[in-house]
């Protein structure tokens, strides 16, 4: 295996967690912002992501259909973790960098463990299969498009 090989590896880790981060940040946002998790929104979140890597990767199959589904993962337990800690902070009165500070990973996650139910793992499984599944297809090509002679 060559030094760019793995470069490029963890280079497609590094991309899948930073949007799977991001997605989950962007879900937080629409949850804060509506005052309910929304589960399944972990289906739209795993097609984009899915699209994203999908598209940028060089060839799409079963690296980009595990990448796929690992980000909508991360994204899944990031924002379940991120509810927790803004429950944190608004009992405590604190600020929501405090609240994730003072709290710490172990105990957040647990948090979103015990607030999870069968009806969110359920939409988190159907979103990793839908991400991996769109992950795994190739893009589209578009048909070329015919000009009117001159």
């Amino acid at each position: 295996m060559s030094a760019r090989t793995v470069l490029l590896f963890v280079f497609a880790l590094f991309s899948t967690a930073m949007l799977g981060l991001a997605a989950g940040a962007c879900w937080m946002v629409v949850t804060l912002y509506l005052g309910d998790p929304l589960p399944w929104l972990a289906l739209l979140f795993g097609a984009l992501l899915a699209w994203a890597i999908r598209h940028g990767v060089r060839s799409p199959g079963p690296a980009a259909a595990m990448l796929a589904a690992l980000a909508t993962a991360l994204a899944t337990v990031y924002v379940n973790m991120l509810i927790a800690a803004v429950q944190i902070a608004g009992n405590m009165g604190m600020g929501l960098v405090d609240a994730l500070r003072t709290a710490g990973f172990a105990m957040l996650w647990q948090l979103a463990r015990l607030a999870l139910a069968p009806a969110d793992i359920g939409w988190a499984v159907l979103a990793v299969l839908l991400a991996a599944w769109l992950g795994w297809r190739s893009p589209r090509r578009r048909a070329p498009t015919l000009t009117a002679g001159r």
